[in-house]
């Protein structure tokens, strides 16, 4: 297809600008955070491990970038975060702020990271299939299985730019120096969404072929089972409930994974069975050198402090920066009034400070993965240490009840905003809702009402709070 001729734009850029400032020797010399991307992938399977490892950590950076270090992409990220009718925020990320357009730098921040990986995971793909010939027509179990990785990050980025996008470029060809000076022609047209879905669907098929399974695969690395997620949820937006029903109901039954308690689903290990797929982060393997994007630790993340108010900012000085109460804290998005009523009944027990506001709730998932409302005086300089509080500044920043979904207790120092806890990407609870949803829409309502059920009883410790029927707005 003419798409396949696409050559972004900023390649260019790129080159003229590497040619006016450096030397020809200086800009044929190796980047070692690209090591591996070379010809020596199609013969050297150190070059194919060192490979697939960069793409976890490009992919980390896109995908997981929490902290100041990550500039934009820590505010494309926040605004998905915080993006919805259940969040609200105080700071420069609005989610619907008229600044949003293609010049603004969080907007642009995924087109722009997802090409630039797409080139890398071209190029890989692409060396990885011409070795085929240096091999007998045949590649190894090791070769299959980091094309796999490759094509199921490849295939992952289309689908989220699609999604976030719409019109997209279908680009499959590697921007290098030879196509560069190659003279073939630039097409910028959108690509047909269904030539997108039928390459992305491929790629999701290769790498449920050629993965690991969900129990066989290394924590922190891709599966069988992931790539049937992502299989399932294409299949959701091309309508195709009966596939996604499939993939998802292969997840369930057959991927080996459960649930666990609800303490543990975002609790300090994430290495548990629910898990299916997380973003790696370790103080201990960062780079104290260069840039430690691309390191094995990769860099902190700041996505708790931006879920968690600033209490120790009280105008009584009733409160300290502690891990109890999340320390240092940004208070840039919070849950919103409509989603703390989702829990159960709101009280506010004085009507002087409407802010301050009570939950009587049952639901786990409240007690469990949001601060109290009411806080305990931690300052012992305070006359009111130990004691629990019902006054509270009128300050979104300085109160709020705040997410710990994100919470850590072991990596982030109190005077930080620096954690260095795993993020949780996909997990088989959000394969459940995606079953039940996919059962609706083909009518079986009882199949649905058995995997919302098993949620709640989760989320209730009891079976007292199960929907008897469920309906769904088309």
């Amino acid at each position: 297809m003419s798409s396949r001729k696409i050559l972004k734009k900023y390649t260019y850029i790129f080159i003229l600008m590497a040619f006016s400032i450096m030397s020809c020797e200086s800009f044929l010399e190796e980047d070692p955070q690209y090591d591996g991307l070379g010809d020596l992938v199609k013969t050297d399977p150190a070059s194919v491990a060192n490979a697939t490892a960069i793409f976890y950590q490009f992919a980390r950076r896109s995908n997981a970038g929490g902290g100041f270090y990550d500039g934009n992409r820590f505010g494309a990220n926040a605004i998905l975060m915080a993006g919805t009718d259940l969040g609200q925020v105080r700071t420069w990320f609005r989610p619907y702020g008229s600044g949003h357009n293609p010049l603004n730098g969080q907007t642009s921040a995924k087109w722009n990271d997802g090409y630039e990986f797409l080139n890398k995971l071209n190029l890989f793909i692409d060396q990885i299939e011409e070795s085929k010939e240096l091999q007998g027509g045949e590649l190894n179990d090791t070769q299959k299985k980091s094309l796999g990785e490759a094509r199921l990050f490849r295939g992952e980025t289309f689908f989220t730019l699609l999604r976030l996008y719409d019109n997209i470029l279908l680009d499959t060809i590697p921007s290098t120096i030879e196509t560069y000076f190659s003279g073939a022609e630039k097409d910028y047209t959108p690509a047909a969404k269904a030539d997108v879905y039928a390459l992305i669907d491929r790629d999701f098929d290769y790498a449920i072929s050629n993965l690991p399974s969900a129990t066989e695969a290394e924590y922190g690395k891709l599966s069988s089972a992931v790539a049937r997620l992502l299989k399932g949820k294409s299949a959701m937006w091309q309508q195709d409930y009966a596939e996604a029903k499939t993939q998802f109901e292969e997840i369930v039954n057959n991927s080996g994974k459960s649930l666990v308690a609800l303490n543990q689903v975002f609790g300090q290990d994430l290495d548990h069975s629910e898990t299916l797929f997380v973003y790696k982060r370790d103080l201990a393997t960062t780079s104290t050198s260069g840039d430690a994007y691309f390191s094995l630790g990769g860099r902190p993340s700041h996505v708790g402090s931006m879920f968690q108010s600033r209490w120790y900012e009280d105008s009584q000085g009733r409160f300290v920066q502690s891990l109890e109460n999340g320390g240092q804290a940004l208070g840039w998005a919070l849950p919103n009034d409509y989603l703390q009523s989702l829990y159960g009944p709101v009280t506010i027990p004085d009507p002087a400070q409407p802010w301050f506001k009570r939950v009587t709730t049952e639901d786990l998932r409240y007690t469990t993965y949001f601060h109290p409302e009411t806080l305990i005086a931690n300052n012992p300089s305070s006359p009111e240490f130990g004691n629990e509080q019902f006054t509270y500044d009128d300050n979104i920043r300085r109160y709020h009840f705040s997410l710990k979904k994100f919470w850590d207790t072991e990596s982030k120092e109190p005077l930080t905003n620096d954690s260095w806890k795993d993020h949780v990407a996909y997990r088989l609870g959000e394969v459940y809702m995606l079953a039940a949803e996919a059962n609706l829409w083909l009518g079986d309502e009882g199949k649905a009402l058995e995997y919302v059920n098993a949620i709640r009883e989760r989320a209730f410790g009891n079976a007292d709070n199960n929907f008897t029927s469920v309906s769904y707005t088309h």
